[in-house]
């Protein structure tokens, strides 16, 4: 996987407030908030929920986390032993300590699969719920979850954004993780935050107008509408007239305390921060919590590196191959972080009584082979074990959702090879997510063509992790 970096946006001569790059005369901000017309109809009233997914491009180990084979052949099982949980028959790493004090709170689901193995096309099964037209590459050609989500549940009531997503700064483009909307346009992309929240200086930028500033916008606002009133009057398509709702809303944003106060970690508690631990997962997982008890509905929070200084042995991200890691020691340095993090996170969901109304899924995009290989590594120059890419199984955490936690879903063969009971996809996993937005899974959009296109063409709620009564 390739780093990308992020477009700066237009000159800013071009504009007349510039902030962070952006411009309130419809370029950029304006594009990420454009306004949907109207919501399709979804019956019910949308309940108060929220999502947090963790995402672990690469491809996180199932056998090094959530799925072990204790009694495989030494080929399969790998160095690490499972410990006991705090409820009885549950498992995991002896990497995941803090796992183990808080299984009663979390779901482990073991029989998730598909049947794309290569980075990019594994990025498009997970990302849009649809099998991609190409095997490779990570240009959509099916709109993203956050895509989906943003048109269904974007009202234009709140200043909140209604997807975030917080990636490392040089992964902030768009089709790095397949996050493209596709045919549903740019304005349905989520709110990008690139960057480490821990790092001193961080910034997030395009939000927060100074005081001292408002006067002036005002009166610039007020020069534009009186500049472009007769182009709105001779518009015919009312498209002038929507980007001046686009505009106001970008300008709410860039004003709003609610926002600018989300987004400010220094609010928080130095001793909580401390329990999150000072890496980029810890303090992305901390924001990310601000972030959905302001009213963001799904925050995408990318975990690839820590953000700590990387041994020799250690990868980027999850992709633990043995040319590009030692699996183990990869492991032994890397998980403990991510144990930390999502554990405090958890925990902090339920402490604050979130853990009703907020959904937490960690996974990445497939697992990793069973059968260990051994290969030269490119950075140690020795031969070193890693696992591969396999899609046949991989192991995703969910917890919170008002669900009956502390269960596991579906098994794997005695060989951690592929699933033997409660067979699922992701489309399973994404129609839960979308019944527990308040979302119809079986609901039609139209593509720029006019085709009707169902928001997952298959697959069912997973009834074991719905909210209980």
């Amino acid at each position: 996987m390739t780093k990308q970096s992020h477009c700066p946006g237009p000159d800013s001569r071009r504009s007349f407030l510039e902030l962070g790059g952006l411009s309130v005369l419809g370029l950029g901000m304006s594009d990420f908030l454009r306004l949907q017309a109207q919501a399709e109809e979804l019956g019910d009233k949308l309940p108060d929920t929220s999502v947090i997914f963790v995402w672990l491009p690469g491809g996180p180990p199932h056998m090094e986390t959530y799925d072990m084979k204790p009694n495989a052949p030494a080929e399969y099982r790998g160095e690490f032993n499972p410990i006991p949980t705090n409820v009885s028959g549950i498992d995991v790493c002896e990497l995941l300590p803090r796992h183990a004090q808080i299984a009663d709170k979390f779901t482990l689901i073991r029989s998730i699969h598909h049947k794309f193995a290569d980075h990019g096309g594994g990025h498009k099964r997970l990302m849009t719920g649809r099998v991609p037209a190409t095997p490779t590459g990570t240009v959509n050609d099916a709109p993203a979850v956050t895509s989906i989500i943003k048109k269904m549940l974007e009202d234009g009531r709140s200043e909140m954004p209604v997807c975030v997503a917080e990636v490392d700064a040089s992964r902030a483009n768009i089709d790095t993780f397949a996050m493209g909307p596709a045919w549903l346009g740019p304005s349905t992309t989520p709110f990008i935050v690139g960057g480490n929240p821990g790092d001193k200086g961080f910034k997030v930028q395009n939000i927060g107008v100074r005081k001292e500033m408002e006067s002036r916008l005002d009166d610039r606002l007020a020069m534009l509408r009186g500049v472009d009133q007769f182009r709105r009057d001779v518009d015919r398509s009312g498209a002038m007239r929507a980007m001046d709702d686009f505009n106001r809303q970008a300008v709410d944003m860039l004003m709003s305390d609610k926002v600018r106060d989300a987004f400010d970690l220094s609010k928080e508690p130095p001793a909580l921060r401390d329990r999150y631990g000072w890496n980029a997962y810890g303090q992305r997982a901390i924001l990310g919590r601000r972030l959905v008890e302001a009213g963001v509905r799904f925050i995408t929070m990318v975990w690839e590196h820590p953000g700590t200084t990387m041994p020799k042995y250690g990868t980027y991200n999850w992709d633990s191959h043995a040319v590009n890691a030692h699996i183990f020691k990869d492991c032994q340095w890397r998980i403990p972080y991510y144990d930390q993090a999502l554990a405090t996170l958890i925990e902090d969901l339920y402490d604050r009584g979130l853990d009703k109304r907020v959904l937490l899924v960690a996974t990445g995009e497939f697992g990793r082979t069973p059968r260990i290989t051994v290969r030269r590594g490119t950075q140690t120059g020795v031969e070193q074990p890693g696992r591969d890419h396999w899609p046949q199984a991989m192991s995703v955490l969910v917890s919170g959702g008002g669900m009956r936690t502390g269960q596991v879903i579906g098994a794997t063969n005695s060989k951690g090879e592929h699933p033997v009971e409660r067979i699922l996809t992701p489309n399973d996993l994404w129609a839960s997510v979308y019944r527990y937005l308040g979302i119809n899974h079986k609901h039609t959009l139209h593509d720029l063509q006019g085709r009707p296109m169902q928001i997952l063409p298959f697959g069912e709620p997973i009834e074991e992790i719905m909210p209980v009564a």
